[in-house]
């Protein structure tokens, strides 16, 4: 039997608010929960969010699948840098980010996410990845081939890049106000 995380009391939560002074920036995979995860977090900790693709693809007045089929992802990887750039010096320590699957990757992009922001790496084994992609018929790097080789691959590849977040956090299957309180807790412990 797995008892769920309860979130820390309110006072808890006031003092790890108070006690941020960057902005949360959550990094892994694509189907990890980075966005609902996000919105939830930001929302227990009183602060904005944005979500990194959902800005990216303001500014470029088109959808990500856009940008990847007419400039392709070396294009597209700048621009995401530059954004996830103004969004970290934007939004102040008042501010959770969701960044896309393959923005801290990047070696540039992940330097200026560690130096400017909490990285916290939501991960989750594979079977709950393909399940939560499978969903979502519009992500570019999945379009040719198996969906679960792809993403076990990219998981494979990935993992040192995120390992480098200085917060670990499994997001399961479970609700995700488990993840959000599993983030809190950790969070306590590094702040």
């Amino acid at each position: 039997m797995t008892f769920a995380t309860p979130l820390p009391d309110d006072a808890t939560i006031r003092a790890i608010r108070r006690r941020l002074d960057r902005p949360l920036v959550l990094v892994g995979m694509m189907g990890v929960g980075k966005s609902t995860v996000g919105r939830k977090l930001a929302s227990t900790l009183e602060m904005g969010f944005l979500d990194a693709d959902e800005e990216i693809s303001a500014a470029a007045n088109m959808t990500i699948p856009e940008i990847f089929d007419l400039f392709g992802e070396g294009y597209f990887r700048d621009g995401e840098r530059r954004v996830i750039a103004r969004l970290l010096e934007e939004s102040g320590h008042d501010c959770v980010i969701a960044t896309g699957g393959g923005a801290f990757v990047q070696d540039e992009t992940r330097a200026l996410i560690l130096e400017k922001g909490i990285a916290i790496w939501l991960d989750s084994d594979v079977e709950t990845l393909v399940e939560r992609v499978g969903r979502n018929d519009r992500r570019p790097l999945l379009r040719d081939g198996d969906t679960r080789e792809i993403i076990t691959r990219m998981k494979n590849e990935r993992e040192s890049a995120y390992a480098q977040a200085p917060i670990h956090i499994e997001s399961d299957t479970g609700p995700h106000a488990e993840a959000v309180a599993r983030i809190l807790e950790e969070l306590d412990r590094w702040l």
